[in-house]
């Protein structure tokens, strides 16, 4: 599609100069707030995702309290949580099992709804996909908009659910029935103004966000590329938020459904997944019957698979940006990498069952998941070695958002392949449920995907900004980074081969196999060196967020492409105005034309036309070759 058809989709003929001068200045609520500029939006979902993030792994920490030592007062903090969570979660500083379950629960769903998926996918995609194509905007910007305040009412009913009595969820962040449909129904029960119920409204809030923001994604990326940027020109961080999107839109339906069944089952005395014959507290269960548990696992994997995929994609994308640029060169096998993201795309839909091993499915079923299961790994190292490969003979520059993307690369190997013996059922029968899943998970997750994150935050940070931030406190928030998270997660797969319960309140001190000593310390001892480098990982991050908010206003500026990119967004000025673009870019070549033969300088941008010398050398070299 033409570049001025697609400003024509917005009603502002004017974008040849950027934004025209009889543009009214808008207010502070207007432009900051309630903004329907992509930019904007993005900042506002990166912030707000950062912070849950924060807060979620700062729910984790004190988990690992109760790991380490558990049934001990927690020292200087332990007094004031009753007052903030309530007198039954910690008494006397002590923890509660119930309030354990709550904090397992949210940890995991705030990091992965309200922490990494926003960031991820809703913060660098709005922000860097429409400057990427070339785009004024999203083709909806309302639509955007209304994505972002419905994640924010989403968080918000999430957040409220800690402070009703009986605190919040406790069904775990899979939230697997029959418990999560009984769960908090004790004396005073109110139908609404409970944990488990207000997980299942805001969870509602979140996948609707989710839904508008893949639709916007979707026709932004196929409507408003430039002209010239053809699908083979296209980022690979573009081709990344368009599978996301994709898998957001297909599999996110199915669980909403379940939610709002689920929903029913607690408030409306339906039994979609309430089985007949149920005994609680010894006494029958007076309902109607007839639902299934298995049901509600089939819906929430036929989203928690793909899932997986919507956390890692975007995080593949910005580590493609980052290396292409800082090894001066371009990416190994670009095709290969497109290919094989939509390849994850198609195959993360029907893989979902290996999460369900124990359910007692039978083995043709199990055969056939187990294959899917394997086949999903070569497109995941298909991508992963052509990252190592594009460092081969590379010019590498070690910047700090490099750090971030080179690290990626062996903690996501590592959670892959660690993640193959769980494809076989007969494994499974003894990791599942233990620490080694939680080892796996995390691998992928927490050093692979969030050090993706931060390598996209420091990276685009001078274009939304226009300031850098400082590269000294970069490298001190990285290395304690990178050591604590192997710290934290490599002696999980001990205690997993063990068989430590990956939800056991007492950290497993009562379980015989965790008595035996594995590295000097036993299965149960490891989780104090655990939990020291976790609090310590929570200390790292605050050089970040100082020099994140401080260099807002006082980091080094910087010209419009500080790191010497190649691709559309830093044709742009630092920060973007209204309309992305002084001039409307045009594309004459693909995103990564680094150390081009014959050039002055060693990156060429992709609004830089093709000389004739270059066509000739094109034509000429494969002949010599031969």
């Amino acid at each position: 599609m033409d570049a001025s058809t697609s400003h024509a989709t917005h009603g502002e003929p004017n974008h040849e100069a950027g934004h025209d001068d009889s543009h009214h200045e808008l207010g502070f609520w207007r432009k900051y707030i309630f903004s329907t500029d992509h930019k904007v939006i993005g900042i506002q979902y990166g912030i707000c995702g950062l912070i849950f993030l924060f807060f979620g792994f700062s729910l984790m920490m004190i988990m690992r309290w109760q790991l380490a030592y558990p049934g001990q007062a927690m020292p200087v903090i332990g007094k004031w949580l009753p007052y903030i969570f309530g007198a039954n979660t910690m008494p006397d500083g002590k923890m509660t099992p119930e309030f354990y379950n709550s904090l397992g629960a949210m940890h995991g769903t705030i990091m992965i709804f309200l922490g990494v998926v926003p960031v991820a996918f809703a913060a660098f995609g709005n922000f860097v996909v429409p400057l990427q194509i070339g785009a004024p905007d999203m083709t909806f910007p309302k639509v955007n908009a209304a994505s972002f305040w419905a994640f924010g009412v989403g968080g918000l009913i999430m957040l409220t659910s800690f402070f009703v009595p009986g605190g919040a969820a406790k069904g775990g962040w899979t939230s697997y029935t029959p418990l999560s449909d009984i769960s908090d129904k004790g004396p005073g029960f109110n139908l609404v103004l409970n944990g488990q119920s207000l997980w299942l409204i805001g969870f509602i809030f979140l996948i609707t966000s989710s839904l508008l923001g893949a639709v916007n994604f979707i026709t932004t990326i196929i409507q408003l590329r430039a002209k010239g940027l053809t699908w083979m020109r296209l980022p690979f961080f573009v081709w990344a938020q368009f599978v996301t999107a994709f898998l957001l839109l297909l599999a996110f339906p199915p669980l909403e459904a379940a939610i709002i069944m689920q929903l029913m089952d607690r408030t409306a005395a339906t039994s979609f997944f309430l089985p007949a014959g149920m005994i609680v507290n010894g006494a029958p269960l007076n309902i109607s019957g007839g639902g299934s548990p298995l049901l509600w696992q089939h819906l929430f994997w036929f989203l928690g698979h793909p899932e997986v995929y919507v956390l890692i994609l975007p995080a593949f994308g910005i580590v493609a940006e980052i290396l292409a640029n800082n090894s001066r060169k371009p990416l190994w096998g670009y095709k290969s990498l497109v290919f094989s993201v939509l390849v994850i795309g198609f195959l993360s839909f029907i893989v979902w069952a290996h999460h369900m091993w124990l359910t007692g499915m039978g083995s043709t079923v199990s055969a056939f998941f187990q294959t899917t299961t394997l086949l999903i790994s070569i497109p995941s190292v298909i991508i992963l070695s052509a990252f190592f490969i594009s460092l081969w003979g590379g010019s590498i520059r070690f910047t700090v958002p490099m750090l971030w993307a080179t690290a990626f690369l062996p903690m996501f190997g590592i959670g892959g392949l660690t993640g193959i013996p769980l494809a076989f059922n007969s494994a499974d029968l003894y990791l599942h449920d233990t620490y080694y899943i939680i080892a796996h998970f995390h691998y992928i997750v927490a050093p692979g995907t969030i050090f993706g994150l931060f390598a996209g935050v420091y990276y685009w940070f001078p274009k939304a900004t226009g300031r850098q931030m400082n590269e000294f406190w970069g490298k001190v928030h990285f290395w304690p980074s990178l050591i604590c998270m192997n710290v934290i997660f490599l002696p999980m797969f001990l205690q997993g081969m063990l068989g430590m319960h990956r939800r056991w309140y007492d950290g497993g001190q009562g379980w015989t196999l965790s008595g035996e000593h594995i590295w000097g310390l036993t299965g149960f001892q490891w989780n104090t060196p655990i939990s020291w480098a976790a609090w310590i990982m929570g200390l790292a991050q605050i050089p970040f967020i100082i020099n994140f908010f401080w260099s807002i206003n006082h980091g080094k500026k910087v010209n419009d492409n500080p790191w010497e990119a190649t691709t559309l967004e830093w044709t742009a000025p630092s920060p973007p105005p209204h309309g992305n673009f002084v001039t409307t870019p045009v594309a004459y070549r693909g995103p990564y034309e680094y150390s081009l033969p014959g050039r002055e300088k060693d990156f060429t941008m992709q609004n830089e036309p093709v000389e004739p010398s270059e066509r000739s050398r094109r034509i000429t070299e494969p002949a010599l070759a031969h």
